[in-house]
Order: C-alpha cells, then structure tokens, then sequence
C-alpha cells in the first residue's frame, strides 16, 4: 500500500433513463432563477436542447442558450459566451453535450465567477473557493468531464490545447441520462468510447493511481470492453448506451480524482488536436495501442492484470502474450467500431511529427506517464502509429 495517496471527487453523480426531464427540480436545489445553457449544435438538432429548456422552464428562468460550441472549442468561443451569460445575470450554468461543450462550461462558469482572462487559470490548482453553480448532462460517452477536475480549451491563436485543473471545476451536478446518448452517431459513439478506454488505462498504469483510482479504473476498462461494439452497431441498444455512459463516468472520476493521472497517449492527442482539429477520441483511438506498447517495459505487471477486463485469457501463458494480446484487443475494438487506425488515415503529415512530439513534452499529462518522455520517444510512438 502506497505511503500517501489522495482520491476526491466533489460532483454528486444520479443515473437514470429519463432523468434528464428532471433537470428543472436539480436546478431548483441550488436556489437559482436565472440558467443559462451551454451546448453544441449536435444535441440542438437531436432536440435535447430544447428538452432541457422545457424542463428547466418549470421552475428556473432559462436566460441564454449558447448552442454553437464547436467540436474542439476555443478561447474565443469561451469569451464569447461568458459575455452572453454575464449580460444575462446566469447564477447557474447547465452545460449539455459532448465533451467540448462541458469544457466549455466549466470554461464559462471560471470566468463568471472569478473574472480576467482564461489564460490567468492554465494550470492546476489556481481556483482557490467554489465558483457559480454547474450540472453537467453528457450526451456522449467518453470525456467523463461531467466529473472531471479538467477542462481543455484549444488556444487557436497559438496552435496547443491550454489545460485548466482545479477540484473547484468539477461540477457540481452530473445527470447521466442514457436516453440522450441513443441518436449519437455510431462513429461519435466509437470515438468517445475509445476515448473512456484511454482514460481508463492511462489512469490504470499513470504515476498518480492509486487502489480506488485502479479499481475504478479496471471497472471501466471491462464494461467497455463489453459494450462499446453494441453502442456503436446497435444505437437503440439501452443496455450499452447506458453502461459505456457510467464507464465514461467512472474512467473520469479514476483519472481525475487522483490527481490527473494520464500519459503519453493524452499528450500526443492534445498536441495533434491543437494543431488539426482531429477529434481526440479518435486520435486517442489509434494512438492507445502504440502508447501502450511504450509504456510496457515498465508497466508490464500492470498491463497483464489489466489484460482480462479486455477479454484476454490470461491463465498459464507468459505475461509478454498476455501483454500483447492486450494491445492487439484495444486496436481490435477500435477497427471493429470502423475507427481508422493510423495518424495518416486522418490527415496528419508525416513532416509534421517531429513538431507534434516537441509539442507533447509541454503538455501535463507527459509528467504523468509511467516512463518518462523524451522527444525521441514520443516522435518513436507518433511513427509507428503513423
């Protein structure tokens, strides 16, 4: 047993198919009047938007809508909603979507509270009391930020991803509501999901886990592993919709809640996302095989006992198979949810891979992976994914 450790997550979790029409009464607890919705043009389109603002309708006033995050939003998309939020006197913020729009309402809900710039919060740690009021509805899963301490806003002036860590930016509320998640597309489906997978294990393996943050953690490796084809190939199935949105959940909470504990694969996706916009789930997707296989020289006892919750049989073989076979699982799921595969197959130039490796080394979830990092290193993994 490790000497110290911490685990701590501050946002109260409620599941249930339909709870999200419930999301009035929740906004109510907080004695907030005036709610202001952060979305994307996905869930508006679904009809979601418009589901949450009639049930919030019943008892807050709704005040704004902002319903055009983009995929990998921006610091000018952040300051341009803070400004509508603010005008409209929000003293609550209910953000609704995928990861970029739950980002960005932790994002919104930083400077209501506190003021100045985004760039005045990257970092960890630099939120010192509790900021205006959050429920987080996810519409994917994947990025677990209904949980997380962390938001990750592109930078477009400057090409990177800027990170925001604080246990103040978790949300205060998460309604996980399966029924939202069933007109995801099936490639969005996949994608989110690898990206639960790629918490999940990089949490497992990170410098930061811990026994709560790894049991958590394995929870959510083998519930993906379970479900992720279904959600993807059969949309309506409930079952899977809902148990990949509580292993999203759980993958959150593991690698968050101990401190961020990440690697390798996270810092390669963050570096080529700021860059080309590519969606993270799917450069995590084809990246995770290739991170692992980095990391295994000196993760590999973790690895194998991790191997079974991918559907490895692990009795009477070596732990090099075992090993092996658990990289081949992970790049398995992902072709057999038709994710590409390699960095080429999405527009990454080879030229470009030296600058993305440099990019990696600044970036917080490097100092968290289980071998350190150098460029070599990262620009070995980007090639031989690429």
């Amino acid at each position: 047993m490790e000497e110290y450790f911490e685990f701590h997550i501050r946002t109260r979790v409620i599941y249930q198919p339909g709870l999200a029409n419930d999301v009035g009464d929740e906004a109510a607890r907080f004695g907030a009047v005036r709610a202001f919705v952060v979305a994307d043009p996905g869930v508006v389109a679904a009809g979601i938007v418009e589901q949450i603002r009639a049930s919030l309708q019943r008892r807050v006033a709704v005040v704004g809508v902002a319903s055009d995050v983009p995929a990998n939003s921006s610091v000018a998309a952040v300051e341009q909603i803070t400004s509508r939020a603010r005008t409209c006197a929000a003293n609550l913020l209910v953000g609704v979507g995928g990861g970029s729009a739950l980002d960005t309402a932790k994002a919104v809900r930083m400077l209501l509270s506190e003021g100045g710039s985004l760039h005045d919060y990257q970092g960890y740690n630099l939120l010192e009391r509790p900021l205006l009021p959050l429920i987080a509805i996810p519409t994917t899963a994947g990025t677990g930020s209904e949980v997380t301490a962390w938001a990750v806003i592109r930078d477009e002036r400057a090409g990177i991803k800027l990170a925001f860590g604080s246990p103040y930016l978790a949300p205060d509320l998460a309604i996980l509501d399966p029924m939202l998640t069933r007109s995801l597309p099936a490639m969005l489906t996949a994608a989110t999901g690898m990206d639960a997978l790629t918490h999940a294990i990089e949490s497992f393996i990170g410098r930061q886990t811990n026994v709560i943050t790894e049991a958590l953690a394995a929870q959510a490796v083998g519930m993906i592993a379970n479900h992720l084809r279904a959600a993807t190939h059969t949309g309506d199935d409930l079952e899977a919709r809902g148990a990949m949105l509580v292993a999203s959940c759980i993958a959150g909470a593991a690698f968050s809640s101990g401190g961020g504990s990440l690697g390798i694969v996270h810092a390669l996706s963050h570096a080529i996302g700021g860059r080309i916009g590519i969606h993270h789930g799917t450069a995590n997707a084809i990246l995770l095989p290739h991170g692992m296989r980095f990391n295994a020289g000196v993760s590999a006892s973790r690895l194998a006992r991790l191997a079974w919750q991918l559907g490895v049989n692990t009795g009477g073989r070596t732990e090099q198979v075992v090993i092996d076979e658990a990289i081949d699982a992970v790049r398995d799921l992902a072709a057999d949810c038709d994710l590409p595969v390699r960095l080429r197959d999405v527009g990454v130039a080879h030229d470009d891979l030296p600058a993305y490796a440099e990019l990696a080394l600044g970036d917080a979830a490097v100092f968290t992976n289980p071998r350190p990092v150098s460029a070599d290193d990262a620009l070995a993994v980007l090639h031989a994914a690429w």
